[in-house]
């Protein structure tokens, strides 16, 4: 597909959007999955089922044909699979964002990370059939608007936080002791563009929130080693803050910091946050920016909602520094627009750039 074809589509889809529907595609070999699937798209006023597949061959052959918002891909599928198409899938959609439609297994786990790294935008868990409930439905509804529409607004080249003073040009109030990163919905890929540009000489410890399920987490984690060359680790209540590594959030508790003898360490928290979230990214940051007294740089990646909003103002607040990917770049503009449109964010970038601004910052106080 063209740059002309992939603008067009996009044109198109942009109109059906305007018409107050978003049009799926399920890529499925279970007649059964497909069937359900279906109806629970056919029941939702706002969806429209543009076609379905039954493989990957199959998908790749149709996307040629119809315009779709959303793609619906199971990825255990006979012949090409959906992880190894998932790139041709991408190229030929036009813009369309791929949910992947995964299961709990360490198998599922590793290929749905693999996919979320590549480009998809979201997971949802794929149930039994007699777990394909009106709960089930409502959430998958929520994920495709959520995302159909984003990948249907119009794209501003510059955003400008209404009646709000711009932070963008501002340097730095302190020397960063620490970088924090909080994403969701199509959080990380991204986040591997973004570590992957960042030289290892950079050496601040790297503290990640990452909506996923603690089953993901150790696949998640590997894939954050692949991409930063740096050891990330799966947070445990205790563990050391150490320079140059990645600790992450598990799946079930909030990553926040606290002093031990002078030093930095982990602490799992599990209580509620006002966003629901579990990891939350705002406890993580309103802990650091407590612990390093503000010294800390923030990056709000693509994701649905506004977690990390109260977070980067408690950072701000202390004297850090906020940088929000661009609506351009990502799969849902939730948290990083929430943060903009507070004038909290220094830079609106994309992943590559924000690791170009990192470096440009200044942000390694040997550097000074």
């Amino acid at each position: 597909m063209t740059m002309a074809d992939t603008n067009q589509a996009g044109q198109r889809r942009a109109a059906h959007n305007q018409a107050g529907t978003i049009r799926v595609m399920i890529v499925d070999d279970s007649l059964i999955a497909r069937t359900v699937l279906r109806k629970m798209i056919e029941q939702t006023s706002d969806l429209v089922l543009a076609a379905t597949a039954n493989c990957a061959e199959d998908a790749i052959v149709k996307l040629s044909q119809v315009d779709v918002d959303i793609i619906l891909l199971d990825l255990e599928m006979p012949g090409m699979g959906g992880l190894a198409a998932l790139p041709e899938i991408l190229a030929c959609a036009g813009g369309a964002q791929v949910i992947v439609i995964s299961s709990l297994t360490t198998e599922g786990a590793e290929a749905t990370v693999t996919a979320l790294s590549m480009g998809a935008a979201d997971t949802i868990l794929k149930p039994r059939p007699s777990e394909f409930t009106s709960d089930y439905r409502s959430d998958l509804a929520t994920r495709i608007r959520a995302i159909g529409s984003s990948s249907t607004e119009p794209k501003k080249t510059c955003f400008v936080p209404p009646e709000k003073k711009s932070r963008q040009t501002g340097p730095l109030s302190k020397p960063a002791e620490v970088i924090a990163i909080g994403a969701s919905t199509g959080g990380i890929h991204s986040m591997c563009q973004m570590l992957h540009d960042l030289p290892k000489y950079i050496d601040q410890p790297i503290l990640v929130s990452q909506h996923l399920p603690r089953s993901f987490m150790p696949v998640f984690a590997r894939q954050l080693e692949i991409a930063s060359s740096r050891k990330a680790r799966i947070a445990e209540d205790g563990m050391a803050v150490t320079a140059g590594e990645i600790l992450i959030a598990p799946g079930d508790g909030h990553l926040v910091t606290a002093m031990k003898d002078g030093k930095a360490v982990a602490r799992i928290a599990r209580h509620t946050v006002p966003n629901g979230c579990c990891p939350s990214v705002d406890p993580m940051l309103e802990s650091l920016a407590e612990i390093y007294d503000g010294a800390v740089l923030a990056i709000i990646l693509s994701g649905m909602g506004r977690d990390g909003a109260l977070g980067a103002r408690c950072v701000v607040d202390a004297g850090g520094t906020i940088l929000v990917q661009n609506r351009e770049t990502s799969a849902v503009w939730g948290m990083p627009r929430a943060v903009a449109e507070e004038g909290l964010a220094s830079a609106i970038l994309s992943p590559e750039e924000l690791a170009t601004r990192i470096l440009s910052s200044k942000v390694v106080t040997k550097w000074t």
